[in-house]
């Protein structure tokens, strides 16, 4: 005899696995809009009243002798704080178009001005650069990165130091000859998304004694030409002195069939050798899809994290250390007068 459970069970289950056929299955990696809705961009990220904004340089203009034929275009932002007198730290934004971009997913300027206003990372220049291309090739866009129309690819993908070489060869001592850049390589950082967070890792990797901050979002660290190595080198390796934030959703391109080609599993790998060998590591996974949308929302915490360790002064009288970071000229004259 069965029991009512049992009754009612049989009446459903028909019902049940007729809906189940009719309804439309939705692939693993397939994009779902809504997994991404909830992560926007905070107050840090916007500008802020009262909040001394720093400039865009002219865009610029750097020729590779690793990538020949190709030349990469980049915008150095320069902090309303900002002081040629001083040593200073930077901040280097792979896929620079979309990383500045107004309206866009991060708006990066506008995280640099508000956290160093209030003295929660220390001052720096923030420069975006855009992957290598050949003069016949357009310039990337926020629309269009150019992994088709580009050299990203070429650049960004392959786990060898060529990217690595661009940026301490090609791209520093070309920021040397405008700005004093801080030699220490604990001020120095680095940040990508997808394609770009790979090659941000590559950098600190391949040159730790330039770059030893590093945040990525999304990174591509799959199957494209071999980017599933990194959690087998960071096993093989000494263990380097590089910090990492790493950001991933739950539904970045998942790939069941192929778990080289599976985006948040690949990105829990390398967290996971990162931290079996004691690095410094910090990651997010949300639920988003392959994008900057929640990189972008967490962006600030990010940034925080990364640079908590520059130094403080705990003495209460310190009303220097208790005010907001004034632009470079008021301070200097701020000096000039409690001088006399």
């Amino acid at each position: 005899m069965k029991t009512p459970a049992a009754c009612l069970l049989s009446l459903l289950l028909p019902a049940a696995v007729a809906f189940a056929e009719s309804a439309p299955a939705r692939r693993p990696n397939a994009p779902n809009p809504a997994m991404d809705a909830f992560y926007k961009l905070g107050p840090d990220s916007q500008p802020m009243a009262g909040v001394p904004r720093g400039r865009f340089s002219a865009a610029k203009f750097l020729p590779s002798a690793v990538f020949p034929g190709t030349q990469h275009t980049y915008y150095v932002y320069v902090p309303a704080q900002y002081d040629p007198a001083q040593p200073t730290a930077l901040m280097i934004f792979n896929d620079g178009q979309p990383m500045m971009a107004e309206p866009g997913d991060v708006q990066a300027q506008n995280v640099l001005d508000n956290l160093i206003y209030r003295r929660e990372i220390p001052v720096m220049l923030g420069v975006f650069i855009n992957p290598g291309r050949r003069p016949d090739q357009p310039e990337p866009v926020p629309s269009n990165w150019g992994d088709r129309t580009t050299n990203r690819a070429n650049e960004y993908n392959p786990p060898n130091d060529n990217y690595a070489r661009v940026v301490v060869d090609e791209l520093l001592p070309a920021l040397k000859k405008e700005y004093n850049i801080s030699p220490d390589p604990n001020l120095r950082g680095i940040m990508g998304s997808s394609s770009g967070g790979c090659a941000a890792f590559g950098v600190a990797w391949f040159r730790p004694d330039d770059f030893r901050k590093v945040i990525t979002f999304v990174g591509s660290f799959t199957d494209l030409r071999g980017e599933y190595v990194y959690p087998e080198l960071v096993a093989a390796a000494g263990r380097k002195p590089i910090r990492i934030f790493m950001q991933d959703g739950r539904n970045d391109n998942r790939r069941p069939d192929s778990p080289k080609d599976d985006w948040f599993l690949q990105n829990v790998r390398l967290k996971d050798a990162l931290t079996s060998k004691g690095y410094e590591v910090n990651y997010a996974w949300g639920i988003g899809n392959h994008g900057q949308k929640q990189g972008g929302a967490i962006f600030p915490s990010m940034m925080r994290w990364l640079w908590r360790d520059q130094p403080v002064s705990t003495d209460p009288n310190d009303a220097i250390e208790r005010a907001f970071r004034p632009p470079a000229a008021v301070a200097a004259d701020s000096s000039s007068a409690a001088q006399k």
